[in-house]
């Protein structure tokens, strides 16, 4: 039998294999409509902003690793690889995520956002 947090962490990784994928349908069934996004250079709330910021983010990208894995009841916890075209190259993210009924509710994005300040902010963050 699975127990919730082994379904989270699944999900938590398949919204991370959606994200590589370049699929933004399969990166918004694991979310909740209200889902709040907090990271070094941005924070939003909904599905449609946290999806749209995703979807210029993903066009940055060379791909995605999760690396560890870890949960405990809603919460889960995993290590990335984020690969980027040179000159930032390899970022290494943690990211906390709260679920809330098998749905992402909350995504807490961990990494040194200095490569990212100036060249990419913009581009995936506008101005907020």
């Amino acid at each position: 039998m699975t127990t919730n947090t082994e379904k989270n962490v699944a999900s938590a990784v398949a919204y991370y294999q959606a994200m590589h994928n370049k699929d933004l349908a399969g990166m918004a069934r694991h979310l909740c409509d209200d889902v709040r996004f907090i990271g070094p250079l941005a924070e939003m709330t909904g599905k449609d902003a946290v999806l749209e910021t995703a979807n210029r983010f993903m066009r940055l990208i060379k791909g995605i690793r999760v690396n560890a894995r870890m949960g405990s009841g809603d919460q889960i916890m995993l290590t990335c690889d984020l690969e980027f075209p040179e000159p930032i190259g390899r970022c290494r993210t943690a990211v906390l995520m709260t679920f809330e009924d098998g749905l992402i509710a909350r995504i807490e994005l961990f990494y040194d956002a200095r490569p990212f300040e100036k060249s990419v902010s913009k581009e995936v963050f506008g101005s907020r």
